[in-house]
């Protein structure tokens, strides 16, 4: 009869001794170790499934180093052998579910075309459908290096620091008719007021600095979006963009992101990440226009409709 338990300091070895063999990402040894150190995985947040004295699957909650609880499922696997992965699966996300979370798989573009790739998304998919992370977006995972080249100014917009109370303002406007999912839901759930204030909080919270963030404005004055650039505990990031209503159309969004692009590589960074929703097509297609490359595609599966 399988079991399910949080680790002890005992089990560390055994933990970190799994490795995932399918086309999909997964934590090895070094990272979740490195990880532990800075409180970002614990042992209270990793959960295994044991058969016996077996260790037959492993599940790897993440959050910030001084966070009363794990926000996101890093890892989730069942060895290959077992007869019903999806059912061990589910039942390891089940006893170890903390609250609201999020689960990604991350595959390469393409993953519904290669049986393998898919073969190794659907259980997982099925088992935290059946956990209740059933509320489903499909992201792309883009990239830009130096060898894309630094998009240049062009003057249609200029850049300025601003207030706190400024930047809540422009988070308010940018979010009526965004394409973001995470921000249409929020709005649903709690307001424009509300989900503008806690997108502000998650990015001052981030790594990435406050003096980064930068107003745009047209030449006449008109605040027409903003861009704020970010950072992850694993490399800087595009953060948060976008133009407010009565701007858009008119390629602003070019120049927002160059303007973040411009920013991180002023400071020498020589990789910045981003990501948008699959159903964001006019993102996309700008990410692609400044020198962005697709690098993956993440299944991003939570318990919040």
């Amino acid at each position: 009869m399988i079991s399910y338990r949080a680790i002890t300091p005992a089990d560390l070895d055994r933990v970190t001794a799994w490795t995932v063999d399918e086309p999909v990402s997964w934590i090895p040894a070094d990272r979740y170790l490195a990880e532990l150190a800075e409180n970002m995985y614990r042992p209270e947040w990793t959960w295994i499934a044991e058969d016996g004295d077996r260790l037959v699957g492993r599940a790897l909650w993440w959050g910030r180093g001084n966070a009363d609880r794990p926000v996101a499922l890093d890892c989730l696997d069942v060895a290959p052998d077992v007869q019903d992965r999806e059912a061990v699966a589910t039942a390891l996300i089940e006893a170890s579910l903390p609250g609201p979370v999020e689960y990604a798989i991350k595959v390469k573009g393409g993953w519904r075309d290669d049986p393998a790739v898919s073969a190794a998304v659907n259980w997982r998919r099925a088992a935290a459908h059946a956990a209740g992370l059933t509320h489903e977006v499909e992201r792309l995972q883009f990239e830009w290096t130096p060898a894309a080249g630094v998009p240049e100014a062009t003057g249609k917009l200029t850049f300025a620091p601003g207030s706190d109370e400024e930047f809540l303002a422009v988070f308010r406007l940018i979010a009526e008719g965004s394409l973001d999912a995470h921000t249409s839901k929020s709005v649903k759930a709690v307001g424009a007021e509300a989900a503008a204030k806690d997108e502000m909080d998650f990015y001052l919270e981030a790594p990435g600095k406050r003096d980064w963030w930068r107003l745009a404005r047209t030449p006449e004055g008109e605040v027409a979006g903003m861009a704020i650039p970010s950072a992850t505990p694993y490399s800087v990031n595009v953060g948060y963009l976008g133009v407010v209503p009565g701007f858009r159309g008119r390629g602003y969004v070019d120049e927002v992101l160059g303007e973040i692009t411009r920013i991180h590589a002023a400071n020498g960074e020589q990789r910045i990440t981003a990501t948008t929703d699959l159903g964001n097509a006019p993102m996309a297609a700008a990410f692609h226009r400044a020198g962005y490359r697709n690098t993956e595609i993440r299944l991003n599966l939570s318990n919040e409709s």
